[in-house]
């Protein structure tokens, strides 16, 4: 289908599939996805099930896929007041907010509230953490979508031991294949799980793309006394992880089946924000959160990065109900195996340890856990640290 603008409204017309993606880690390898109709005023609530068609084998060249350059691409200002209109008003809920969506300025400003942190011994000032993170649809719904993809971006913060103090919406949108009440569900869902966190959304930027992509780029800060990094791991101390695995080929099942599952969504939607205040109040100070590289390819950086080895129980890993079953039926993103031929070369497999087993502790998570050098309640302890001695990390 395709959307004809009529003012700011959208109607739809019929269209030949569009091209898209089969997983966060596969940008490389597109296949045909319909897009179901949609009538006027329905939402993901009352959408038809997705049904996918066989993966195309041409290489795909990203330039093929840009209808413009720059800030041509930029959505009309028309449209972005419709969609932006439910989110105005944050200035008045977050008094640190000086710049924010309600002045159309180029970019949000925000104060440091008085007392944010108690006084450091040494009189440090709080550190600022940038980052950003946006990618293609994991699930079919958009308000899920939405939520999924603001937990991913705001977990970089938490796994410094930061807090969130302000974003901004990334957005790239196919205006002439999807209908703009999507795109609106899918900031819906992101604006509330940045209010969750207590995080202003304080704009944003949007272009027009050749598949939806949404993501948020976040302003955080922490104390320099207090931060959790991928470099201070030492010898001897225990692994522990806040959110079970499995992500990966659950959400490549559901891709190509249609397929939903409650409990992956609840936990890629969960913010790590407590699992990161518990580490710090138990005095953590290594940490990292899973994402796409997986538990083997973070836990290889953060060990490389600490100059320390690793043991995993693999038999100590939780994982989401129906990924081991996705697993045997064969939906294994392709990101998921690359991960593991890139850490094979740095793995001792004890006996008994399945290549199935090892794939899934590769598998390529979308806002999973934090993997903390450290205990906190609630969290399973899944290995240890060990003086580098031979292979980084030992499965056993």
């Amino acid at each position: 289908m395709t959307a004809e603008a009529d003012g700011n409204r959208t109607r739809l017309r019929r269209m030949p599939p569009h091209t898209g993606v089969e997983d966060r880690g596969d940008h490389q390898v597109p296949r045909r996805l319909p897009v179901p109709r949609l009538g006027r005023g329905q939402c993901h609530g009352s959408r038809p099930e997705p049904t996918y068609g066989d993966q195309m084998t041409s290489e795909v060249r990203l330039t093929q896929y840009a209808a413009g350059g720059g800030c041509a691409c930029k959505l009309a200002p028309g449209v972005l007041d419709e969609l932006l209109g439910g989110l105005r008003g944050q200035s008045r809920r977050h008094p640190g907010l000086l710049v924010g969506l309600d002045d159309g300025d180029d970019a949000a400003v925000v104060r440091l509230p008085r007392g944010f942190w108690s006084a450091h011994p040494d009189g440090a000032e709080p550190a600022i953490i940038s980052t950003t993170d946006f990618f293609t649809p994991v699930v079919d719904r958009a308000f899920e979508w939405g939520q999924i993809a603001a937990a991913n971006a705001l977990s970089d913060v938490y796994a410094m031991g930061g807090r969130p103090l302000v974003a901004l919406n990334l957005v790239g949108w196919p205006v002439d294949l999807l209908p703009l009440d999507l795109l609106a569900e899918t900031l819906r869902g992101g604006a509330e799980v940045a209010a969750a966190a207590s995080c202003p959304l304080g704009g944003g930027h949007s272009i027009t793309a050749a598949e939806p992509l949404y993501g948020l780029a976040v302003t955080g800060v922490v104390d320099p006394g207090a931060l959790l990094r991928n470099d201070a791991a030492r010898a001897g101390l225990p692994l522990s992880l806040t959110k079970p695995l499995g992500l990966g080929v659950l959400n490549n099942r559901h891709m190509s089946t249609g397929a939903w599952f409650p409990e992956a969504v609840q936990v890629m939607t969960t913010l790590n924000a407590a699992a990161s205040r518990a580490a710090l109040d138990s005095g953590i100070t290594a940490a990292t959160d899973v994402t796409g590289f997986g538990l083997l390819g973070h836990l290889l950086t953060l060990c490389r990065a600490s100059g320390v080895g690793a043991v995993v129980d693999h038999a100590a890993v939780p994982y989401v109900e129906g990924a081991r079953a996705s697993l045997a039926a064969g939906f294994v993103p392709g990101g998921s195996r690359r991960n593991l031929e890139w850490t094979r070369p740095h793995l001792a497999v004890g006996p008994g340890v399945s290549e199935d087993e090892l794939l899934l502790l590769a598998d390529a998570q979308t806002s999973g856990g934090l993997l903390l050098v450290g205990e906190i309640p609630g969290a399973p302890v899944i290995g240890h640290l060990v003086c580098r001695d031979g292979p980084l990390i030992s499965v056993r």
